[in-house]
Order: structure tokens, then sequence, then C-alpha cells
């Protein structure tokens, strides 16, 4: 079952309260969800959005004891304005995002996310939506593998993988997670430490497959929009690119004081204004790491409107 990362220092940090209006842009399994809404106390409003139905599926179950203070709802988090548009939410007290692949994805075979068990090569969070990581290992050229998976997935050796792939590709598609996993791991070498060979390409195909980096530069744009002030948002991101952004994009909107040429200071920084709530991202402890060892690169990061 799918353990909610962070979830105590996550919640504690959003600080939910009874008639708040809350959206979980990425409600998976509902672990933090359930813990937000109960703090409401039955008053207020929570949206709970993902962009995969069987994840909703499940939050529907999870949550259906709180009734109508729960709203779920089938999309990407770029599209969290227009979702908060429909439910007549102008403002908000608070938003998370967890931007984390779900056990329950990773452990499904038929999703294609992970190498461990073989299964199509797909990889799509919402599968309602095009390509399969299948059509872009099939069709994109050896250059085009081989700049995503050095810049989604830092992979050192991402041009001898691409290529390793074209060849072989060339001889019969490439339609599993297993074959795929077998290419990479001849081409580029065997395993490093605990980290299997093939576990960045397949980071960089799941970024490329379902847009996540442009997904969460949207996301994060609309729901520094939506906050009413006070309002907080924390996002969890489990690598580096992700936090980069999470990090860099705040900082823009936290700004700084600068010196004045005729004296002074003056604030520099992108509006809406905010200050951090987190100065340093929030690290799961050793007793949680001991139950979920998943939680080891997670880092969490809340910001507060002013």
């Amino acid at each position: 079952m799918h353990q909610a990362v962070l979830l105590t220092e996550t919640v504690e940090r959003l600080n939910p309260r009874p008639g708040g209006i809350y959206i979980d842009a990425t409600v998976g399994s509902a672990g933090h969800a359930a813990a937000i809404v109960e703090r409401m106390e039955g008053q207020g409003l929570f949206i709970g959005m993902d962009r995969d139905p069987e994840a909703l599926a499940r939050a529907g179950e999870r949550l259906a004891e709180f009734g109508a203070v729960v709203r779920l709802v089938h999309a990407n988090f770029s599209g969290m304005e227009a979702v908060a548009r429909e439910a007549g939410v102008t403002q908000v007290d608070g938003i998370m995002m967890d931007l984390g692949v779900s056990s329950n994805q990773i452990g499904t075979p038929e999703r294609g996310f992970s190498f461990q068990d073989d299964g199509p090569l797909d990889m799509r969070m919402d599968p309602t939506q095009p390509p399969t990581a299948a059509e872009l290992v099939n069709t994109l050229s050896e250059f085009e593998l081989a700049d995503c998976f050095r810049t989604l997935g830092e992979e050192k050796r991402a041009r001898v993988a691409a290529r390793a792939i074209v060849r072989e590709r060339s001889e019969v598609p490439i339609t599993t997670t297993g074959r795929l996993a077998a290419i990479v791991e001849k081409a580029v070498g065997g395993r490093r430490g605990r980290i299997h060979p093939a576990t960045r390409v397949f980071q960089a195909l799941r970024m490329r497959v379902n847009g996540e980096l442009d997904a969460l530069a949207e996301g994060l744009d609309a729901g520094i929009s939506l906050l009413a002030p006070g309002g907080r948002l924390a996002v969890i991101s489990f690598h580096s690119l992700e936090d980069r952004m999470v990090k860099h994009c705040f900082a823009r909107h936290i700004g700084r004081m600068v010196s004045l040429a005729a004296g002074g200071e003056a604030w520099e920084g992108t509006r809406p204004k905010l200050k951090a709530i987190t100065r340093k991202p929030v690290m799961a402890s050793e007793a949680e790491l001991a139950e979920n060892p998943r939680a080891r690169s997670a880092k969490l990061r809340v910001i507060e409107a002013i």
C-alpha cells in the first residue's frame, strides 16, 4: 500500500483549519488528503485533483466518509486555476503537491513505470493521454533520445543508450519494460551501487511522456496565484530537477532587498510576494525512513502568501 511521505511535516506546515479551502493537486491514494480533511472538521471545501483516474477512484473510497466537503476532479495540476474557477473559488488557504510516482503506479506492471516486473512500455500517469513510452522509444531520433536521457534523467552515457535503442528497434520494435531495461543495461554497463543502470533512462522517459517539468512550472504559477493572504503552498519533490525548479520559483517570489543608487533599499522579486515557511528543505526522519525507504529522496518546501 502507498504510504504518504512526510505526512506529519506537511500537514503541520500547511496548517489546515475548519472552514478553509484547500487543494491537493496530486491527491493519489489520499494519504495527505485524509489528514487535511480531518482538520477541516466538516467545514469548508477540499478539492482533490489527479491526472490518474485509478488514483481518483482510490481517493474517492478513502474520502467518502467526509461527504460534501470533498470534491474530486480528474485533471493535471497545470490546470489548477481552471479547476478552482469551476468550483467557484478565487482564493485558497492551502495547496499541496506531491510530485512522486505512487507505489500503486510503480507496482502495477501493466502501467509500465518499472522494470522490476515486465510489462507494456507505457508510463502514462493519465492513460487517456498520448504518447506512450513505447511510441517515444520507437520514433524519436537518436539525438532526441540522447537529449531526453541527458536533460531529464541526468544520464552520463545518454548517447550510448540512445544508440543501442535505435539499433535494437531497427530489428524489432521495443514494446516492453523488460526489453528496454536489458538493452540499456547492456549498453551502459552493470549496476552502479543501489541504482539499476536503466533507472535514469526510465525516469527521463516517464518525465517526457507526462510532460512533468512543463506541468510543474505551470502548476507552481497557478498555485501561487490562487493563494489567499496567509495561504500556504507545500511541495514535495523527489529528484534534483524538480527540487531545483521549486526552489528557484519560490526564491523569485520571496525576493530580496537591494540597495538603491540614491540610498535606501527596495524589494526586488516577482509578485505576488511570498515568505518562506521552510528555510531549508524538510527531509524524512530516521523513523520514517526505517518504515518507508522511498522517502529518502523526498524534500518538502513550503511558502506563504503575504
